[in-house]
């Protein structure tokens, strides 16, 4: 489990957004998430 603020490395797998608010100061893009 890593934070959104991490940076994503080849290694972190799916990456999944469990929050109920967006993070501040983070893009979509630079968060890496994917949807299903």
């Amino acid at each position: 489990m890593k934070r959104v603020y991490e940076t994503p490395t080849t290694n972190d797998g799916k990456r999944i957004l469990v929050e109920r608010l967006w993070p501040r100061g983070v893009s979509k893009e630079s968060a890496n998430i994917q949807a299903n």
